[in-house]
């Protein structure tokens, strides 16, 4: 009887041995799992993240690219009034020369 005893004690620390390798396996594969999951969102917000700031550059350029064809818009026609008031003056300015060269 005793070493029926003995024997199933033995069964049991086995058994129990067993469950406890299968649930540390199992709780080692669901960290595992945990990680790799981890890994792809961030890996996936990476890229999007990554994306966002592609698209924001894009349009950062091209309102850039804008405000600059409306600067040289109006550079160019303040240069070209500029050049209208300047030619005509330009007949004024000739007259006053003339007048000092004459005159000296």
């Amino acid at each position: 009887m005793a070493l029926e005893a003995i024997k199933k004690v033995a069964e049991s620390e086995q058994e129990a041995r067993a469950r406890r390798e299968a649930a540390e396996a199992e709780a080692r594969k669901i960290v595992s799992d945990a990680q790799r999951a981890g890994r792809e969102l961030l890996a996936e917000a990476k890229a999007e993240a990554e994306k966002q700031a592609r698209e924001k550059l894009v349009r950062a350029e091209e309102q850039a690219a804008a405000r600059e064809r409306e600067l040289l818009a109006e550079n160019e026609a303040a240069c070209a009034a500029l050049r209208e008031r300047a030619a005509g003056r330009m007949d004024l300015a000739a007259e006053r020369i003339v007048r000092r060269v004459v005159s000296s």
